[in-house]
């Protein structure tokens, strides 16, 4: 007799990560961890997110045993400058400035824990974004249409965000919205859950 599939939850309390899983037509609940995001001293971009996507999913576990628990952690970088979310106006403003004319990296860590073996599976995956060169005036604009103030790098690329690009690469464009539906569907077979199911 095979064991059930074990229940999966998202953790996490950005609604545009429950629409991107929503995509793969899948049952989960979610859950905010409560985890402090603070960046170690030495620690790289990709250090950062890949352990936080970890300690999110590991903040849930104790609570959820026969659980797939996805943790998803995204920052925005420029150079070797982190930009987080903004949080007010200003900093939106400020970020969207910094960015005009530039090639941003956004990388996306992602964890998939199963609590029943104690097995993680972490990545991290980039996508970059070639921003236009941006007038003050557009920018205020922006921000004050989307309010895009709890969104890595200032913006929404699933709406009004797009018209900020000049250029977009990557594998999974769901990787800049904030979760990498490609790594997950890879994590989640290993799993024994391949879709469609």
């Amino acid at each position: 007799m095979t064991k059930p599939t074990p229940t999966l939850l998202l953790a996490s309390s950005s609604p545009f990560r429950r629409e991107l899983l929503d995509k793969l037509n899948l049952d989960f609940i979610h859950q905010s961890p409560d985890i402090d995001e603070s960046r170690r001293e030495g620690e790289s971009p990709t250090e950062l997110v890949m352990r936080l996507a970890r300690e999110k999913a590991l903040a849930l576990a104790d609570q959820h045993p026969d659980t797939l628990i996805i943790g998803s952690d995204q920052v925005a970088v420029i150079g070797d400058r982190i930009l987080g979310k903004p949080g007010t106006r200003e900093k939106a403003i400020e970020q969207l400035s910094a960015a005009s004319g530039q090639r941003v990296t956004f990388l996306t860590g992602l964890c998939l824990l199963n609590t029943r073996t104690g097995r993680s599976q972490v990545a991290c995956d980039p996508f970059h974004v070639q921003f236009r060169t941006l007038r003050q005036a557009q920018i205020e604009r922006y921000v004050d249409i989307e309010q895009p103030l709890n969104c890595a790098g200032s913006f929404k690329s699933e709406g009004l965000g797009i018209v900020l690009f000049k250029a977009l690469e990557g594998r999974d464009p769901n990787t800049l919205v904030g979760l990498p539906l490609v790594v997950l569907t890879e994590f989640l077979a290993a799993e024994g859950i391949r879709l469609p199911l």
